[in-house]
């Protein structure tokens, strides 16, 4: 039953054409235009090796966090999720099936973003096991941020801060400006979001080939601890 929900939530994402441009052309035409275009001072070495982690940082948001969000809240508002709760499969198993949409579409971004990076001149380095705790930690942390946003406001609400907070936190969440221009301050307090530790985390593997961040992982952990918990606390299926 998960799986054939999770199937089903998925087409129905590759069908949605606004989602699409969400958790797809958006991010690409990001890292092909700031790759080609000298609009950022993102540092020593080429741009896209600076952008290239970030971009895969705001894949993971639009599609965990703001995609989700969306979807869930205009189903939670036109009963969807009411009628499925009342199937047989369990509401633990619809969440699981969400979540496994989720990551079948994170898997396809990734493929296509690194592909695109690559033929950018994209070279990383790092340890892979790294870069895979970081896009796990990172979804769950969106994932249960989103689902608590989605479950508690209305779906108009929902529809405009999740569109809101994925503005604010492509420009000031590392992901393509660097952080240390917002100043020492600025970078120490907007480097505790999600979406920052996320992208510095990807970063520091993948460019400059560090090893465990164990710090960008314990704020991500942190985080989708809190989501999670609060989601199910607060998730309202109606």
């Amino acid at each position: 039953m998960i799986g054939a929900q999770a199937a089903l939530e998925t087409r129905m994402l590759l069908r949605n054409g606004e989602q699409l441009l969400l958790t797809v052309v958006i991010p690409t035409l990001l890292l092909v235009l700031f790759s080609s275009v000298d609009i950022v001072d993102t540092g020593k070495g080429r741009a896209v090796d600076f952008l290239a982690p970030g971009i895969l940082a705001l894949a993971v948001m639009s599609t965990a966090f703001t995609g989700q969000a969306i979807a869930t809240g205009f189903e939670r508002r036109y009963g969807v999720l009411k009628r499925l709760a009342s199937s047989p499969l369990p509401r633990w198993g619809l969440m699981a099936a969400k979540t496994a949409s989720v990551l079948v579409t994170e898997i396809l971004q990734v493929i296509l973003l690194t592909v695109i990076a690559f033929a950018l001149g994209w070279s990383p380095h790092g340890n892979p096991l790294a870069v895979l705790l970081l896009l796990i930690l990172g979804t769950a942390a969106f994932s249960g941020l989103g689902l608590l946003m989605a479950g508690t406001l209305k779906a108009e609400a929902t529809l405009a801060a999740a569109n809101l907070v994925f503005l604010l936190l492509l420009v000031g969440g590392g992901v393509i400006v660097p952080l240390d221009k917002f100043g020492s301050a600025g970078a120490h307090i907007l480097g505790l979001l999600p979406i920052s530790a996320l992208s510095d985390g990807l970063r520091d593997v993948l460019q400059h080939g560090a090893g465990m961040p164990w710090g960008d992982l314990g704020i991500l952990a942190g985080w989708a601890v809190v989501g999670l918990a609060a989601a199910g606390r607060f998730f309202r299926w109606e």
